[in-house]
């Protein structure tokens, strides 16, 4: 009598299952950007952009940021020179910034025909 030898593979689910998890778990937490900022409350907000995008931010200490790095507003003009018109644009901006500064990222935009902009806010 022949004897089959076989794998289980349960274990293995499990721990894939384990994994799937756990790297779903800090995919939110990257997407979430890493400067702090409280970004203002809204009725309607629309769903983030998927795929590829350049992130524009602006702290509570009014610092700006291109991708993570503090930039001042002539860096970020050059940054947005070198991109196409077709880059997807994400606008986080804590709710204690002046409006000003939010207009002169708005100013910096047009000036360069970026419109796809996706701006960050919080459902109540």
């Amino acid at each position: 009598m022949k004897r089959f030898e076989q794998i289980n593979v349960i274990p293995f689910i499990d721990i894939m299952l384990v994994l799937l998890a756990i790297v779903l778990t800090t995919a939110t937490f990257i997407a979430q950007g890493i400067v702090d900022i409280h970004v203002p409350d809204a009725e309607n907000d629309g769903p983030m952009l998927r795929g590829e995008y350049r992130e524009i931010a602006i702290d509570g200490r009014n610092r700006l940021y291109f991708d993570g790095t503090i930039v001042d507003r002539k860096e970020l003009a050059t940054h947005l020179r070198q991109l196409t018109d077709t880059t997807s644009l994400v606008l986080r901006v804590d709710k204690s910034v002046p409006f000003e500064r939010f207009i002169m990222v708005i100013d910096l935009l047009k000036e360069n025909r970026l419109e796809r902009l996706s701006i960050v806010t919080r459902r109540k």
